[in-house]
């Protein structure tokens, strides 16, 4: 009897505790599996971390964690930082997808001590030194970049007409018309910065290669994945194969994971 009432005093007093913690908003997070792979995604340019919606559900399916970071776009520092936060909180692999600007943010925070393996989807991927200023001179401007809105700040969004005929020409139109008012803007200065890491030298890459990119030449997307020396997926779409073509995608990450498991 009396070894059952400790067992009752202890039992409240532990949900008394959980109970100020969670008020409090500091409960414990549940214990991860620090065996098993997570898959951080870092969003780029025009976009938040919702842009990887159709992915997420895919890449949980096939128990993988999933963690999309929220960039602010302020500049490439503090993308990395928040990049950085994110890969500090995993206890196991870590598989880093960044999807155009966030390729240059990988790039940088890509050595980090749990990123295994990285990918590319219609991404910037700049050597030592390079800025997106850097990567995209020797090539035609794409049409995309005509539809650029500059605020008194400095910061760049694309008009709903970029989002929806250049960004994502095919995305529904429903879904544009939500893109082009939830998009991130960003720091016009931050695709003049350099890295100073290339993490694509010391880790496994794959690169999403989109045929029909208006805002990154598919030809430059190809220049970069050789360089990388990347496993390359070519898929027939826009910018945002995330959205049009989320299988495609999380079978490419997918492969990533696997790889670095084995």
């Amino acid at each position: 009897m009396k070894t059952l009432k400790m067992f009752i005093k202890t039992a409240v007093l532990a949900a008394a505790v959980s109970s100020v913690a969670f008020a409090a908003g500091t409960a414990p997070p549940p214990a991860s599996d620090a065996s098993k792979t997570t898959v951080v995604l870092v969003h780029g340019a025009f976009a938040d971390g919702s842009a990887w919606d159709k992915v997420v559900p895919l890449l949980q399916a096939k128990g993988l964690n999933v963690v999309s970071v929220q960039n602010p776009l302020t500049s490439l520092a503090d993308d990395v930082a928040a990049t950085r936060r994110a890969l500090d909180m995993q206890t196991g692999p870590v598989v880093l997808v960044g999807h155009s600007w966030g390729g240059v943010v990988i790039s940088e925070i890509g050595q980090h001590e749990r990123v295994k393996a990285l990918v590319y989807v219609a991404a910037f991927a700049p050597s030592e030194g390079q800025s997106v200023a850097d990567l995209v001179k020797d090539y035609p401007t794409p049409d995309g970049s005509n539809f650029l809105v500059t605020d008194k700040e400095g910061f760049l969004t694309l008009s709903a007409e970029g989002v929806a005929k250049h960004f994502a020409q095919d995305v529904p139109a429903a879904q544009t018309r939500i893109m082009a008012v939830t998009q991130g803007p960003i720091r016009g200065k931050s695709f003049e910065e350099k890295v100073t890491v290339a993490a694509w030298k010391t880790r496994p890459s794959w690169y999403v290669l989109t045929e029909q990119d208006h805002m990154i030449q598919p030809a430059l997307q190809k220049a970069m994945a050789q360089k990388i020396s990347a496993h390359v997926v070519t898929l027939p779409t826009s910018h945002v194969p995330q959205l049009s073509r989320p299988r495609q995608v999380a079978d490419a990450i997918f492969a990533a994971a696997e790889q670095q498991s084995k």
